[in-house]
């Protein structure tokens, strides 16, 4: 992990993560257990300033970069999963939204206020007659004008840190338009409310819950996307907090079973289980799958930070979702296997770590759109008769 750290900004940002190492993993367990929203933890974060961290430094945020934030979540998560991939859509939204720019000065300049506040936020997208909206479905949730301002009525499902969101960025259907558009809607409107239905047996306390709106109004103003593309058809690498998450999970889980292995000593051997060739072979190929899928996610991130390269990315952000989740499932399986009977007891952080990594294979973006993108990409790189450019005289 210390080949990533580059900047005496990452170090003081991780050395202040390090602070809550203790309380954050000995929350974890229960708070899978019973289902709860650590808010405690969140607003831990918050204090500390963490939440306002991907806001830009111009607007009096932490600044922090794509690199810095897996850098950030992956440590993030190996202490706590639910806290991290929460935190990581508040962090990843901030990043994109002030990225683009694509809200009016008035409402960015309203919006970093609230941040820096310490507002939480989260897109809220996702429908169940609709599935995940990167496969392009239309929202059944309608906003319909009234004189100066919208009412909007639908449900949303897997609405991430539901708890404690201060701003819902909630997608529409706009007939008039004929467009889907995001309202700004604060936690308070009349007429929003959450239905507590997150019942999962994977990264049980993100309080995923359904956000219900009936008849929610606005002010106009709180129309503050309008896009002309839909949003799954954007390069937004911010989303690579998601499998930051999962990889800290990973990490957490080969940790445990290199513990395990050092310190398990059956009658049968002369020394722990870590000194036989198959418990070596298994901690070997974890690390394997450690090294490729860290030097991957983190070779993309740094990619897309670099503004004269990120034009060139292409498939890379999907791909680097569909390694690191994958791998990561495989690490904790063989993590499992070391551990043997013991990793399946309820007291073990393994069988967590196991049901965890799963719901990584449910973020976007899907396995099989990432497969038949790479696909397209080659198909039609080969048409067009590809050449690299020649070298600048």
């Amino acid at each position: 992990m210390n080949l990533f750290i580059k900047t005496e900004s990452q170090k003081t940002w991780l050395h202040k993560l390090h602070e809550l190492e203790s309380k954050f993993k000995n929350n974890s367990a229960q708070i899978d257990e019973l289902a709860t929203f650590p808010t405690e933890h969140i607003q831990d974060l918050i204090n500390m300033g963490y939440t306002s961290s991907t806001l830009p430094k111009a607007y009096g945020g932490g600044g922090l970069k794509i690199y810095d934030m897996i850098l950030l979540q992956e440590t993030l998560a190996s202490f706590d999963a639910t806290t991290a991939l929460s935190i990581g859509w508040n962090l990843g939204v901030i990043g994109e939204l002030f990225e683009k720019k694509s809200w009016t000065d008035k409402n960015i300049n309203f919006f970093a206020n609230e941040v820096l506040n310490g507002a939480l936020v989260n897109r809220s997208v996702s429908e169940a007659q609709t599935g995940s909206p990167t496969r392009g479905g239309r929202p059944g949730t309608k906003a319909v004008k009234k004189e100066n301002s919208w009412v909007i009525s639908g449900r949303k499902t897997f609405t991430t840190m539901s708890p404690v969101l201060t701003y819902f960025l909630v997608s529409a259907w706009i007939e008039e338009k004929q467009k889907v558009g995001f309202f700004l809607l604060h936690k308070d409107l009349v007429g929003l409310t959450i239905d507590e239905t997150w019942d999962v047996i994977s990264m049980r306390g993100t309080g995923s819950h359904d956000l219900v709106l009936k008849e929610v109004e606005v002010d106009d103003s709180k129309l503050v996307e309008l896009p002309e593309i839909p949003s799954g058809s954007q390069l937004n690498a911010w989303i690579l907090h998601i499998p930051a998450c999962y990889l800290g999970i990973a990490q957490a889980a080969r940790d445990y079973a290199i513990q395990f292995a050092n310190n398990y000593s059956p009658n049968s051997l002369n020394g722990p289980i870590s000194q036989l060739a198959n418990v070596q072979q298994l901690l070997g190929e974890i690390d394997l799958e450690l090294l490729k899928a860290r030097h991957f996610l983190y070779s993309v991130a740094e990619a897309y930070d670099d503004e004269s390269r990120r034009a060139h990315i292409t498939n890379e952000l999907g791909a680097a979702k569909h390694i690191v989740t994958n791998a990561a499932i495989t690490i904790v399986d063989k993590a499992m296997r070391i551990v043997g009977a013991k990793s399946l007891q309820r007291s073990n952080p393994l069988q967590r770590y196991y049901r965890d990594v799963r719901a990584g294979l449910h973020n976007p973006p899907m396995d099989d759109v990432t497969i038949k993108k790479l696909a397209l990409s080659a198909i039609e790189r080969e048409k067009s008769n590809f050449s690299y450019p020649a070298p600048s005289k």
